[in-house]
């Protein structure tokens, strides 16, 4: 299975590093498996992302094929994410 590497954009962790220790563990085990995930949910609305869920969490994230990388850009709830996505 292959394997990406992981980025990360300016700001992701704007409200990641706000949550309890047990949110984060959770949230950082899910960012761990981006590295070997193949299938994602594009995200909508014109945004050239993909999401994943953990829980109640949102990870956004780009893929580059190319460069067989992914570079998380946004992490929080889903109120915090539907005001990301929207703008």
């Amino acid at each position: 299975m292959e394997e990406y590497a992981l980025g990360f954009g300016p700001g992701w962790d704007e409200h990641f590093k706000k949550f309890d220790l047990s949110v984060k563990q959770q949230i950082w085990k899910k960012i761990l498996r981006l590295q070997r995930a193949l299938k994602h949910r594009h995200l909508k609305h014109g945004n050239p992302c993909f999401v994943e869920k953990a829980g109640g969490y949102r990870i956004a994230f780009r893929v580059d094929e190319e460069g067989k990388t992914k570079k998380v850009v946004f992490v929080g709830d889903h109120k915090q994410y539907e005001k990301w996505y929207t703008g």
